[in-house]
């Protein structure tokens, strides 16, 4: 759990985006942090605090008259670690900036010196006011951040304007990447992650491709992330979500995955080669559907290039070069047989006849192997595999 041991305090302003921190307090809460929600009168009309007890399984704060909190607004602007405001409404914002302390939570964030994180969230003509920009850049002087507002559909309608809060998994990102930058040897660090499956023409329809959803590879960029890194995801073909905060390249090929890697690779500080590129192609790809009433088709498959192994010259001194072996039979001789070839620091071994393990699995069961010894590791999440993967990597920055 990325946030265990961690403390925060959610403010829940009144907006129609009140259901979304209905989600972020779950979320927060699934990831190990101890969640006091703060509701204002507003907040309440929309979502009533027996809910936010009910997923964080701590009684909401609803007001400063409420017996047994009557200095709890003091309390908890030291004791935790964040204050984080979804959503933040145009009311809340203005009352905070002039620092106007009428209820719980304008009391709480006068007296606050933890850091605070507020997600906008309000109509866009009410967003576009020189009154709100004032009231933010008045905010942001103080050290607050800003998450948002997004573009998109309001509660009035359709807008292509600013106004909408952003999604909870994105702020929920930004959390765990305020308390992650502290702590990581990856903070600062230029990471390039690929993902994925490659995909290789037979004609304009047909192709040759594998398995690979790509979410090891997401993962890892998005736990990267979250550490403070500066991360560039290379994906093939994906159905996922791009994570939060990563700058995406997508690609088809293995041509277009070796050009890519190529390009990214000066300045790369860590390089993981998560994705599972084809190793053959069709020496000769059809320009035009081969009808399948002419029978058997044969194609001649050549092998594509070794891109891992064809980044030894061009390296960065001091990168960390991180492989994955996906084997079906001796593995780690044949992982270990990667790791002195293609010259890396770290092999990642997971086997593809393995239930729960290898491609489209939410799990894997890894071995991380490197030149001085080996660590197998149980099945886990493909997100706490990307964790340890990375715990892996840091010693060697």
């Amino acid at each position: 759990m990325t946030l265990s041991g961690r403390r925060v305090v959610l403010g829940v302003s009144g907006g129609i985006a009140c259901y979304k921190a209905c989600s972020l307090a779950r979320r927060l809460t699934q990831q190990g942090a101890s969640v006091d929600v703060v509701l204002t009168a507003a907040a309440r009309e929309f979502v009533g605090p027996v809910t936010f007890e009910a997923l964080t399984g701590r009684p909401a704060v609803t007001s400063l008259w409420d017996p047994g909190v009557a200095l709890d607004h003091v309390r908890l602007a030291h004791d935790p670690d964040l204050i984080v405001i979804a959503p933040a409404t145009a009311n809340v914002l203005a009352r905070a900036s002039q620092g106007i302390a009428d209820d719980f939570l304008t009391a709480l964030l006068l007296a606050a010196d933890i850091p605070v994180l507020a997600a906008p969230a309000m109509n866009d003509d009410m967003y576009e006011r020189e009154t709100t920009r004032e009231n933010i850049d008045r905010l942001r002087a103080r050290g607050w951040t800003m998450l948002g507002p997004a573009t998109g559909p309001l509660a009035e309608g359709p807008s292509d304007r600013p106004g909408r809060m952003v999604e909870p998994d994105e702020i929920l990102a930004v959390v765990e990447r305020t308390f992650g930058i502290g702590d990581s040897a990856l903070a600062g660090r230029r990471v390039v992650v690929t993902a994925g499956a490659t995909r290789e023409s037979i004609d304009p329809v047909r192709l040759i491709t594998n398995r690979s959803s790509g979410r090891m590879g997401f993962e890892l960029a998005r736990r990267a992330w979250a550490r403070g890194a500066d991360v560039t995801l290379i994906t093939g073909p994906s159905q996922l979500a791009p994570p939060f905060g990563v700058s995406v390249v997508e690609v088809e090929s293995t041509s277009d995955l070796h050009d890519a890697v190529g390009r990214a690779l000066p300045g790369t500080d860590v390089l993981v080669m998560a994705a599972a590129p084809a190793d053959y192609r069709v020496e000769n790809p059809a320009v035009e559907k081969r009808p399948r009433k002419e029978g058997a088709l044969t194609v001649t498959l050549v092998p594509t290039p070794d891109i891992l192994e064809g980044t030894r010259d061009r390296r960065k001194p001091g990168a960390v070069m991180v492989g994955f072996a996906l084997e079906t039979g001796d593995g780690v001789a044949r992982a270990r047989a990667k790791l002195e070839r293609k010259g890396l620091d770290l092999i990642v071994l997971n086997y593809a006849n393995e239930d729960g393990a290898g491609f489209e699995t939410m799990t894997n069961r890894v071995t991380l192997i490197r030149a001085d010894g080996e660590e197998s590791l149980p099945l886990l999440s493909k997100a706490d595999v990307a964790d340890r993967i990375l715990d892996a990597i840091e010693p060697g920055l």
